[in-house]
């Protein structure tokens, strides 16, 4: 049928038919011309080549890579990697005497390392040198990194939300039956410009759980400046180097006539074996911040708990969250093994800042060398003991490239907080749970047993209450 239209209208009109002919073939080649230039355009742009040199381009899926000084610590020295540059864009304003203006794309880096990657901008221009503290870029040091991802952030200017802000830095040990929580936080600004602080000690003996608590409010100028070094009442925290040294005395929570805990605990970081910062950002300003300084690192000390020694000798884990929390909830949980440290979760946003079912969670397994393998396709399902609000069981699992894992986790005991982690909302629950592994990670098999921990929210979970909140 379209055959013998076509041939119909070209007995009848030839010239106009034909004209029309190469026009439509004239415009298609134009087309697939177009599509094939944008092509090449599109990949000189991301040429690293083009971009200063090097061979690989690295960038952030948000912005500027976060922690940018890790990042690039962990290039230098791997395998392959011969040199790694640091690169930063900025748009400026040139406004001449005439009162014209002439928009100018600006790049800034460190002269040795930018020639070193065989950027041939910088090569042929002696006068371009490293300035004084451009060695913390070309040579970071670990304990400088460490502090760097462990500051704390100013609140941020969101009247709406600013009574819900809080940061936190978090630390959780285990040895052998024992495991403790323990959580310096600053809340929101108080009217005098302070901020309201608070540290609490959980000491879990075999199921049995005991809180220790103090507060008091914080300078901010001071806290900004100085964090993670930060005092409590009677508890301490410094980064010495690559070592966490907490010391406390702190009076029993729930009556503090009945005893107190003092002591201290040592945790040592490892360089590269730490979860750079990440941010998630919604509507009305509203901001979730997480980074785990410490994925696993030796854990030593002791604490002396109502008049009883306890050693705390084992493995450690710290890590550090800070943004708005009222109607916020999470899943989380981890566990370590023979070296590797595995870590879960996801964030579920207030209904007024983003929808829960677009922001994905996450499951990263870490080694020495740094991360072995992650997913963001993570699902965590949780079953409850019949009749009740309580989970017993949790089953995670993460599918990515070279990356295939499950969690069956068993809740063994666990603490509830009622009324929520840091705003009022559903209990907040810490489990004690038993882990079992599988899969794969990075080509090799995975099959474990291990005791580990997880966090998750319930209403009316039950009356058994540990104070106010250890936050993940």
């Amino acid at each position: 049928m379209i055959l013998r239209m076509v041939w119909k209208s070209l007995v009848a009109h030839p010239v106009r038919t034909a004209v029309l002919g190469v026009g439509f073939g004239l415009g298609v080649s134009v087309m697939a011309t177009l599509l094939g230039v944008g092509e090449v355009v599109l990949d000189q742009a991301r040429s690293p080549k083009l971009a200063g040199g090097g061979d690989l381009l690295i960038t952030g899926l948000n912005g500027p890579v976060s922690s940018a000084r890790f990042v690039l610590a962990r290039l230098q020295g791997q395998q392959g990697v011969g040199a790694a540059s640091p690169r930063r864009r900025a748009d400026l304003f040139v406004v001449g005497s005439d009162g014209r203006t002439t928009p100018i794309t600006a790049h800034g880096g460190i002269p040795s390392l930018e020639r070193a990657i065989g950027d041939p901008e910088t090569s042929g221009v002696d006068a371009w040198v490293d300035r004084p503290g451009d060695e913390r870029w070309a040579s970071p040091d670990p304990s400088d990194v460490l502090r760097a991802m462990d500051r704390f952030h100013p609140v941020p200017d969101v009247p709406a939300r600013a009574a819900s802000w809080a940061e936190w830095l978090y630390f959780k040990g285990r040895a052998g039956d024992v495991q403790f929580y323990m959580t310096f936080l600053a809340g929101p600004t108080l009217p005098d410009g302070r901020r309201t602080a608070g540290v609490r000690f959980q000491l879990d003996r075999g199921g049995v759980v005991t809180s220790y608590a103090a507060s008091e409010p914080l300078e901010e100028a001071a806290l900004l400046r100085t964090a993670p070094d930060m005092t409590i009442g009677g508890a301490r925290v410094r980064l010495e180097g690559m070592r966490y040294h907490i010391t406390m005395d702190l009076p029993r929570m729930d009556n503090p006539a009945r005893g107190r805990v003092t002591g201290e605990f040592y945790i040592d970081a490892v360089a590269g074996r730490s979860l750079t910062p990440i941010e998630l950002r919604g509507a009305g300003g509203w901001v979730s911040g997480y980074t785990v300084p410490v994925m696993s690192g030796a854990l030593s000390g002791g604490v002396v708990a109502d008049g009883q020694q306890v050693s705390l000798s084992g493995t450690g884990y710290h890590d550090h969250n800070w943004g708005f929390w009222q109607g916020v909830s999470w899943r989380w949980g981890q566990v370590q093994h023979e070296g590797l440290s595995y870590v879960y979760g996801r964030v579920i946003p207030p209904a007024d800042a983003a929808d829960p079912e677009r922001l994905p969670g996450f499951l990263v397994a870490l080694g020495p060398d740094g991360p072995i393998g992650y997913a963001t396709r993570v699902t965590i399902d949780e079953t409850d003991v019949p009749g009740s609000n309580r989970p017993s069981r949790i089953v995670v699992s993460g599918r990515a490239r070279d990356f295939d894992l499950r969690m069956e986790i068993d809740v063994e005991s666990l603490i509830v907080n009622k009324g929520g982690a840091l705003a009022a909302g559903p209990d907040f629950l810490q489990l004690r749970a038993n882990y079992h592994v599988t899969g794969s990670v990075g080509g090799q098999q995975v099959d474990f047993r291990a005791p580990g921990a997880a966090e998750t929210f319930r209403d009316g979970a039950g009356d058994r209450s540990g104070g106010a909140s250890a936050p993940p």
